[in-house]
Parts: C-alpha cells; structure tokens; sequence
C-alpha cells in the first residue's frame, strides 16, 4: 500500500484517506469532534483502558487536512484551553506543622492514599506549591497522585505522570528501537515530584516510600489506564541533590541530560543539566518493552 504520511507512528495509506472522505462524506452535518469520535469507532481506534483515542484522532484528521488529502468542516467553536488558564493552587495550606522525628518505626503503618480525583487533590496541589522548590505543575497524559500519612498526617508526596518520548539515555539502556518505543513508552512512569515535608525528619523514609510505591504503582495504574507499568525513571537536580533516597532504594543512575531540552533546536546547553535514574520494575523489562506488548 502506498504511504502518504507518518503521524506520531502511523502510517496513513491513500486507502484509509479514502475512508475518511466517505466518512466525512456521509456526515455532512457533523463536526470535527464528532467526526473524530466516528472514526474511532468504525477503527476501534483505543485506549487501553478502553477510553476512544479521540484527541489523537483529531490530530491525525486534522495533519491530513493541512496535508490537502481530506477537507474537514469548518471550526463551529474554540474552547479555551484548560490548561491555560487553570487555576493555580492555593500557596496557602493550613496545616499541623509540628516536627516529626525519630526511626521508620515510629511513623509506621504508613498509608499510601491515591488522591487524583479525590477530595484530597487541592491538598496535594497546595502541599507542593508551598514545600516543593520547583512547585506545583498539572500533570499531563496519564499520571497518579499520592499523598502518604502516617496517623493521618501527611509526610510526603509524589506524582508520577507518562514518560518523556525521547530520552536517549534510558532509550539506548532499554535497547529498544523507535518502533518500540513509540508503541511501548506508555509501559514507563515517570516521578515528575517527589517531598519529604520539610518538618519531617524520619530516617530511611524517603527510600522506603520509593520501595513501597515500586510494588503498589503498577498495580494502581492498571486499575485507572488498563496497563501496567514495567519501568520507572526520574530526574534529579545534581546542583541541588545527589538523589541519595532513590540511590539507597536501588534506582540506576544512568547518566546526565544534555542540558538541551524538548526540541531544542541548536546543541546549546539552555536548560539546568539534571540526573537520570531508573528502576525496573521486572527482570524482563528489556524484552517486554522491546517487544510487541498490546
């Protein structure tokens, strides 16, 4: 079959442009979205979690229309966007701030809560706003929220969100190729933030949360997103941090950044050169993310 393009992977033959312009020829009234939305059903265009792949769908329409193969309707309406103009969290968080110190031991049970949509989601946004150096960020794609207690009170969070695409680093210590990758890197979570509150003082407790979460992370992705994860990766800040908490659990220090950012296009040094670590999560994560796992 004849390849016209390549969008995020896919390839697009001049027979599925056919489809689409009967597809659209056979809505005259629908919009884009609900255009989108058809066509993701007549492919069972998917999720994992069984969610239409709508917003990518779009995309894909939307490059074949710049591309001149399809005409789409006219845009009846821009929503704005969410993410632009949500609304920051509170700097301000009335909390018990009285110290806690001593052992593991006296802070134990520990309780991991999953706080994304939960009525507990402002209070993690806060607690990182205040105590974490680089802040609060809305997560994008898919991403898990935690807070820990402990005779409920917090002492720590963490966020975990998809991993970048393109790290070349992890990338060449997976062995994968960019087929691979493309297909498979939903199968990798990445500790966008991690906070020991800063009246917290409890030995061996930042890396005996990263052993907990090692176990309890997959199986909570799989609940929310229909997948596992097989692999996780974080960056650290080696101006600020040695990333000894995740050094003491295990974690792989794998390299440094380029210090070039997303899309850089030159080879200058623009962004803070940082740290990557990584953690496999099974023996096989090289031949499960190699290889063709649905």
């Amino acid at each position: 079959m004849e390849e016209l393009l390549r969008y995020r992977g896919k390839a697009v033959t001049r027979e599925d442009v056919e489809f689409i312009k009967g597809l659209i020829a056979r809505s005259p009234t629908a919009s884009r979205r609900a255009l989108s939305k058809l066509l993701c059903e007549a492919w069972d265009w998917r999720q994992p979690n069984g969610v239409l792949r709508d917003m990518v769908c779009r995309g894909y329409m939307l490059a074949l229309h710049r591309k001149g193969f399809i005409e789409l309707p006219p845009i009846r309406r821009r929503n704005p966007n969410p993410l632009a103009h949500r609304k920051r969290p509170s700097p301000h968080v009335l909390i018990d701030q009285t110290p806690i110190e001593g052992n593991l031991a006296s802070v134990k049970p520990l309780d991991f809560r999953q706080v994304r949509r939960t009525s507990d989601e402002g209070l993690f946004g806060s607690l990182i706003e205040c105590f974490h150096y680089l802040r609060y960020v809305q997560p994008v794609g898919e991403h898990l929220k935690y807070i820990i207690y402990s005779q409920d009170r917090p002492l720590a969070c963490m966020a975990w969100s998809s991993a970048p695409r393109h790290l070349g680093i992890r990338d060449r210590f997976i062995g994968w190729s960019p087929e691979a990758r493309r297909r498979n890197i939903r199968f990798i979570a990445y500790n966008t933030r991690f906070l020991i509150l800063p009246w917290v003082s409890v030995r061996y407790l930042a890396s005996h949360i990263l052993g907990c979460m090692a176990s309890m992370l997959p199986r909570d992705w799989e609940q929310v997103y229909g997948h596992p994860v097989y692999y996780l990766e974080t960056f650290t800040d080696p101006a600020r941090y040695r990333g000894t908490c995740y050094r003491a659990a295990n974690w792989l220090v794998l390299g440094e950044t380029s210090g070039r950012g997303n899309n850089a296009p030159t080879y200058e040094k623009r962004v803070p050169i940082k740290l990557i670590l990584g953690y496999p999560l099974t023996r096989r994560f090289r031949k499960v993310l190699s290889g063709g796992v649905n």
